[in-house]
């Protein structure tokens, strides 16, 4: 007779051969013990500071409510199908595979629309009981529109608590700034699809990204369109990734905001002719 033992941890289920003098010894006693003696299995905890990532589905809509609507992605990279929940509920969700659908939260702060989606990634361990898989936030992007300066994404995602320190990894493209904070979580390579993510530290990253680009001198005032709350691992970043992120000082310390302001650009004249009489 195979035992499933409840201290398992997120639904990778341990197997243990009792035998059946021993499993009715067990029954007996948490029988006669009361459930006061049975330990519950404890809710998924957020990995980070953010509160998001490594929670279930059924938990984040606890936290947040019902979403107000689903995105499915397209083949194209963001190009996305908006569905009322109640459709998706009802019908859409069938026609892919699970974690396909994003739960959209969408709300308006100081003018700005904000824009939640959140990424799952499913748990493929899950036991034969259960017809789909638990699914687990992986990503939360957060859209601003309009885009809105760097400075101004704290007072507009209140999960985005930048770090100050001037040591802060932070690195650059010309499309996208990317910040790591914290120490590394032993337990968020769960979330993470990196072949070989166990001998890899995973930690949280904010990575934002600006549609018409990031200029080559950085400020405060830089339009950005969109923040990603994601986990990545900086070893990858300084091993792997050496040519396309490009060191930079934290945008959110005092050391970044006290720069002098950009230089203006030189207007150079154009040359006129000159012509013999």
């Amino acid at each position: 007779m195979t035992f499933f033992s409840p201290f398992c941890k997120r639904q990778l289920f341990c197997k243990r051969q009792l035998s059946g003098v021993a499993l009715a010894i067990i029954v007996t006693t948490l029988g006669g013990a009361g459930f006061l003696l049975w330990p519950s299995l404890s809710p998924a905890k957020p990995y980070f500071e953010d509160g998001y990532l490594g929670l279930t589905q059924e938990e984040l809509r606890e936290t947040l409510g019902t979403p107000m609507a689903v995105r499915s992605r397209k083949a194209a990279l963001r190009v996305f199908s908006y569905y009322t929940f109640p459709d998706w509920e009802k019908y859409f969700k069938n026609l892919v595979s699970p974690g396909n659908g994003e739960d959209v939260y969408t709300y308006v702060r100081d003018g700005i629309q904000v824009r939640y989606s959140f990424v799952y990634i499913p748990d493929l361990n899950f036991s034969e009981d259960k017809n789909i898989p638990t699914l687990y936030v992986q990503r939360c992007e957060v859209e601003f529109s309009p885009a809105v300066s760097l400075e101004k994404i704290p007072s507009l995602v209140p999960e985005f608590v930048p770090p100050t320190e001037n040591s802060a990894p932070a690195f650059r493209s010309n499309l996208w700034v990317l910040i790591f904070k914290g120490p590394p979580s032993p337990e968020a390579d769960f979330i993470v699809k990196e072949q070989g993510k166990e001998k890899l530290s995973w930690s949280l990253a904010y990575q934002m990204f600006a549609i018409n680009g990031i200029p080559n001198y950085l400020s405060v005032q830089t339009p950005i369109d969109r923040l990603e709350i994601t986990t990545q691992s900086l070893q990858i970043v300084k091993a792997r990734q050496r040519l396309t992120h490009e060191p930079i000082l934290n945008p959110y310390s005092p050391e970044f905001q006290q720069r002098p302001s950009a230089p203006s650009p030189t207007i150079k004249s154009i040359p006129q002719p000159h012509y013999e009489d």
